[in-house]
């Protein structure tokens, strides 16, 4: 069994959940499985060095920036892989000292993201993490946080992509995601 259908057999889908008519993809089996969680890593970093790296300006990644919260289970791991730091990006009043911040829609409404204001230096290269994109709206708000820092986003990775809702044309850069869901 490959890779991608090996991960993709392991998520739950949950319906109804967080609320009625959402299915909630449940990627925590992954992190519970050794195997499946380096798989999951050993792609996405095969992928990065393999594609990204490759197509990219600088030939390297400088930074790996997770979202809050299920971007902070995989990006440090891949920033430790690739010899690049790691930023995480927060809710509002989460982090110490000055940051920048950006607002966005969720599926559910709005919120604001914030990365402090050192975290990045101009020119450097990121590729942001995350465990899905549905809507893009928070994925394109580290976007943002990136682009007020000055630097400059190579790729979005993602474990799952919901395809109908297209998030990714909100993206300012390439994304990739090791699966892509349908709807039944």
């Amino acid at each position: 069994m490959a890779d991608v259908e090996y991960l993709q057999s392991i998520i739950r889908q949950h319906p109804d959940f967080p609320k009625k008519g959402i299915s909630f993809l449940d990627i925590f089996p992954i992190l519970r499985d050794p195997i499946a969680f380096e798989t999951l890593i050993t792609h996405f970093v095969h992928h990065i060095t393999s594609q990204t790296i490759p197509k990219s300006l600088h030939k390297k990644v400088d930074v790996v920036v997770g979202l809050d919260a299920r971007g902070f289970l995989l990006g440090p791991i891949v920033a430790l892989r690739l010899g690049a730091s790691f930023v995480p990006v927060r809710k509002r009043g989460k982090l110490p000292g000055e940051c920048v911040s950006a607002t966005y829609m969720k599926e559910y409404g709005t919120d604001t993201f914030e990365m402090q204001s050192d975290a990045i230096l101009p020119g450097q290269s990121v590729i942001i993490v995350d465990d899905l994109i549905a809507t893009g709206g928070s994925a394109k708000a580290a976007g943002e946080l990136v682009k007020k820092l000055g630097g400059v986003t190579v790729e979005y990775l993602f474990i799952i992509e919901i395809m109908f809702l297209k998030g990714y044309q909100e993206l300012d850069a390439p994304a990739y995601s090791v699966i892509q869901h349908c709807l039944d």
